[in-house]
């Protein structure tokens, strides 16, 4: 771990604990009001504030990626809440990639990307049962690109190429916190990562083709703070570290994320994350940073 990443993951965790002590000092001076909101946050979704005194509508989400709105109080919410919030990330990404002891530094802008973007589905789906969090996040990305070669001899005319990235991760978490004007979670699992290459060549030489995958898992254990900051807009940090040589080397991400709530039901986010693995294994090497802006909403189905 670099002396920045070091200092990013210190940082991420110590403002988790200073901004817990102070949800605690508040609590013991200032009395929760009658209709107090409860707030729970996800790593990269929504956040759904409902304003209802004899009906509590709550979400939890994950890291990864989003914000969810609750009402009540833990202790008289005893009911399941789920939430489902879709997102679109747009980031840019640059790092090293290699394989048999040869490796490349690259590049690409979020234009690049989405230039050659060809299907994608991103989302997290936010489970509570008082103060259990169940967040799941998912992301799929698949890109692609076709270049006519200048090989006639090589007896074929045109490449394809199709890239994919799959990312899960699933959380249990505990809310530490649970104040009006701000919330503190404690979360815990694993994310597993898929990276798929496949090369075809037209007309087809089988002797060229090709095609790999490169799949592992990384348990992962991170935290998340929401800050009231009126009954519309909710802010969240949040973020994850983990890999310690299980699967990656290093694999961790931070995210801030602004909610604001359109009606109970639906809540729209604006934010960015950062996102970093560091993947050594056989000669193999993947070490991408991902960071950019995302869009999203939350819909509290229950």
């Amino acid at each position: 771990m670099t002396s920045n990443q070091k200092f990013t993951v210190s940082g991420l965790f110590l403002g988790i604990f200073l901004l817990a002590g102070a949800g605690q000092c508040r609590a013991q001076i200032d009395s929760p009001p009658q209709n107090a909101y409860l707030l729970k946050p996800g790593e990269l979704s929504a956040v759904t504030v409902p304003d209802s005194a004899s009906t509590d509508h709550a979400t939890a989400a994950d890291s990864s990626v989003s914000v969810a709105a609750q009402s009540g109080t833990a202790s008289d919410d005893d009911g399941w809440h789920f939430a489902v919030s879709p997102y679109l990330w747009f980031p840019g990404v640059h790092g090293t990639i290699g394989a048999r002891g040869r490796d490349v530094s690259f590049k690409a802008s979020p234009g690049d990307l989405l230039s050659h973007f060809r299907f994608g589905l991103m989302g997290l789906v936010d489970t509570r049962y008082k103060r259990l969090l169940l967040p799941l996040d998912i992301m799929w990305i698949r890109l692609g690109d076709n270049k006519a070669l200048p090989f006639p001899n090589l007896m074929v005319n045109t490449a394809k190429l199709k890239a994919d990235e799959f990312i899960l991760t699933p959380k249990i978490g505990y809310r530490l916190i649970d104040e009006e004007k701000i919330k503190v979670d404690a979360l815990v699992g694993f994310r597993y990562w898929h990276f798929g290459e496949n090369l075809k060549f037209v007309p087809s030489n089988f002797n060229l083709n090709f095609s790999s995958s490169q799949n592992w898992v990384d348990p992962v254990v991170g935290g998340r703070i929401t800050g009231n900051l009126s009954s519309k807009v909710v802010v969240v940090v949040a973020g994850d570290v983990g890999g310690w040589g299980t699967g990656s080397q290093l694999d961790y991400q931070v995210a801030g994320i602004l909610g604001y709530s359109i009606k109970p039901s639906l809540t729209l986010q604006a934010g960015y994350r950062y996102l970093y693995v560091n993947y050594r294994s056989g000669g193999t090497i993947i070490q991408p940073t991902t960071s950019g802006v995302l869009f999203g909403a939350t819909f509290n189905l229950k």
